[in-house]
């Protein structure tokens, strides 16, 4: 059981219906964290993580949305605030990972991707970094992953949006670290499932521990990140990756 370190703070975890989301969601509910559970679209989901949250003695809130829609984003942050006052920790998850080849690719296809993993990136933090100003305290914690920052074939708009996420935490890590706010981002490896019994034996061959990466790996890391001991960490890309080379 995770130390109760994070007693009283509150996080929004976007796409935490499952998989890496989840595991954070409970990770840090375990930790002592109120947890604002997010899912665009399936509800059963979100709520199930919800319930997974409260069952460790803290207060959760099921906030439906697309944090790549501005209007949802400033929706679901006066739902939290309302029941929360402020959010402490924002853990921006979700993303879009659709495969075609760039030449096919139409502006739905683009801006799909790009609203959901970078322009969300910027609407939740906007909405949730006054608050933690207000407090001297806070935490933001991105996504990049592996393959994004080396070059996804036939998935030019995830390279692009996870790049650009890079570069916004890094202006954000300047903008805000005197004022108690921290801004990372965390690459992961190759992570098997939350649903995949054992791993992909040609996906593991490939990484130098032998063995994929859990939802439970990522959750970890964000534990730290979002952690008191985490103050002089910031600005910072953190692979979880096995020790696998990008």
């Amino acid at each position: 059981m995770a130390e109760k370190v994070l007693s009283g703070k509150t996080a929004f975890v976007s796409g935490s219906g499952q998989n890496i989301g989840r595991a954070i969601a409970v990770h840090l509910a375990q930790m002592g964290c109120n947890v604002v559970v997010n899912g665009s679209s399936d509800k059963v989901a979100a709520q199930r993580t919800a319930d997974m949250v409260a069952a460790t003695g803290v207060q959760s809130l099921v906030a439906m949305g697309d944090v790549g829609n501005s209007a949802a984003v400033t929706a679901m942050a006066d739902a939290a605030l309302a029941k929360f006052g402020t959010v402490d920790i924002v853990v921006n998850n979700a993303a879009r990972r659709p495969h075609k080849p760039f030449l096919e690719m139409s502006d739905a296809d683009w801006n799909a991707v790009v609203d959901t993993a970078l322009t969300g990136v910027f609407y939740t933090s906007r909405a949730f970094l006054p608050g933690m100003v207000e407090k001297g305290w806070g935490r933001i914690i991105n996504f990049a992953g592996m393959k994004a920052i080396k070059g996804y074939f036939e998935g030019a708009p995830i390279s692009a949006a996870k790049h650009g996420v890079w570069g916004l935490t890094k202006a954000l890590s300047e903008e805000f670290a005197g004022k108690g706010i921290t801004a990372n981002v965390i690459s992961p490896g190759q992570i098997r499932s939350e649903s995949a019994a054992e791993d992909d034996p040609k996906r593991a061959a490939q990484i130098p521990t032998g063995f994929m990466g859990q939802p439970d790996d990522i959750a970890a890391m964000t534990g730290f990140l979002a952690s008191p001991q985490a103050r002089f960490v910031t600005g910072q890309m953190i692979g979880v990756n096995g020790g696998q080379s990008t």
